[in-house]
C-alpha cells in the first residue's frame, strides 16, 4: 500500500524531511515504525521505544496497533503542550 508520511517539529528537523511517500507492506502503525527504525541512525534513535512521539492517521491520534489503509496520511510528531 502507498502511504503519505508527515513529520513535525523535532522529528522534521532531525530527519531532514517534512514529508515523503512510501510503499508499505505491513499492517499497523507499529509495523511502519519498525520499517522507519530499520533505516538506522537518527531514525532508530528518534523512534526508539521510550521516546516521546505521537502517531496520527488521517488526522486522528491512534495507538500503535492501529491498522493502516492504502492512501493513509500518517503524521508522526512529538507531543505538544499548550495553554
Amino acid at each position: 500500500m502507498k502511504l503519505r508520511l508527515l513529520y513535525f517539529a523535532r522529528l522534521r528537523e532531525r530527519f531532514g524531511v517534512a514529508e515523503e511517500g512510501i510503499e508499505f507492506a505491513g499492517a499497523t502503525a507499529a509495523d511502519l515504525l519498525a520499517v522507519l527504525q530499520a533505516r538506522g541512525g537518527v531514525w532508530a534513535e528518534e523512534l526508539a521505544a521510550g521516546r516521546a512521539f505521537r502517531v496520527a492517521v488521517d488526522q486522528d491520534l491512534v495507538a500503535l496497533d492501529a491498522v493502516l489503509h492504502d492512501g493513509a496520511e500518517i503524521a508522526i510528531f512529538p507531543p505538544v503542550t499548550g495553554g
